[in-house]
């Protein structure tokens, strides 16, 4: 009898647990999921977002429905996730400049990334390379600072953006080999990849998907992989540590996020089911074809991540003179 009491006492202290601590020992998702994209259809996160959440659904059996909502550098996709409910129904996937970046280049934001935002997962890391025109007549990283030192201020660099990653890192090789480039801005990676095949400007750093094609085809030269080992997809190719910079590594990477407040149940579930999905063969082989490479972390290391490249990439900002808009 006494045993029967107390088994009968277990089960009234479950069932009069609070409503948030029995949705946090849920299995995820509970019902069909809105998916947050802050860029445009198209863009690289877009087709990551996609990619998983096609995968997610065939899985869960719950729609996965993918909501773009670009604009602000990804600060307004970012800020839907921010002020959405935490419980599971609202993910987002975002990236360097709305986690932690823009908090530095803006003035101001309509969110704290370091409060407002829960960090589920690393999703993917894509390399990124330095490029040159044909007419500079450089074919290594050392024939080219060896020109830019000799030319202070001559040459010119192209970006897809203030602030953006490809902007940072041609900012850091500057920084980190003593050589002064003229910085130019263009719509996007199309366009800058043009300036530097006609020659309108003579470098530039863009994600290797959108550059290798265009080397292949002796249109420009790559010259160095911003990683910090050679990348599987690019394996001829040197990193800046090689080529004698250190301290030249950026990665454009994507993470999965959810509102703050998410039960931390619920966010290890997450890291568990997506982690999942990133080995799936299907997945690895549809990311590839982009040059995308597959990474997962769990919610803490994802966390501790964010917080170093905004300790990293801050510093850079700081010593280049880029203002806050």
């Amino acid at each position: 009898m006494r045993r029967f009491l107390a088994l009968i006492g277990a089960v009234v202290a479950l069932t009069s647990l609070p409503a948030s601590a029995q949705t946090s020992a849920q299995t995820w998702p509970t019902g069909n999921v809105k998916f947050i994209v802050p860029f445009a259809a198209g863009s690289s996160p877009d087709i990551i977002a996609r990619v998983i959440g096609d995968k997610l659904q065939q899985r869960s059996g719950k729609a996965f429905i993918i909501e773009n909502r670009p604009g602000a550098s990804g600060n307004t996709g970012t800020d839907v996730v921010a002020k959405a409910p935490a419980d599971g129904s609202v993910i987002g996937i975002s990236l360097f400049g709305p986690m932690g970046m823009n908090t530095v280049l803006m003035k101001s934001m309509p969110y704290d990334p370091f409060k407002d935002i829960a960090p589920v997962t690393m999703l993917t890391s894509q390399p990124s390379v330095l490029a040159v025109s044909n007419q500079l007549g450089v074919n290594s990283v050392k024939e080219l600072i060896d020109l830019l030192k000799k030319n202070p201020g001559k040459y010119n660099y192209a970006s897809i953006g203030r602030g953006s990653l490809s902007h940072l890192s041609m900012e850091l090789i500057a920084a980190k080999s003593g050589t002064q480039v003229v910085h130019v801005v263009f719509g996007g990676s199309p366009q800058a990849a043009q300036a530097v095949m006609q020659n309108d400007v003579q470098m530039t750093v863009l994600p290797a998907v959108s550059v290798v094609p265009l080397a292949s085809d002796g249109k420009m030269k790559i010259l160095a992989v911003t990683e910090p080992k050679r990348s599987v997809f690019l394996p001829n190719v040197p990193t800046f540590a090689e080529a004698g910079i250190e301290g030249v590594e950026a990665s454009a990477w994507n993470a999965l996020i959810a509102p703050p407040g998410t039960p931390p149940a619920m966010l290890d579930e997450m890291h568990k089911q997506v982690a999942s999905v990133l080995v799936d063969p299907e997945v690895v082989a549809k990311f590839g074809a982009q040059m995308i490479e597959p990474k997962s972390s769990t919610p803490k290391e994802l966390t501790q991540f964010v917080r170093d490249e905004f300790a990293r990439w801050s510093a850079v900002v700081k010593s280049a003179g880029i203002e806050p808009l």
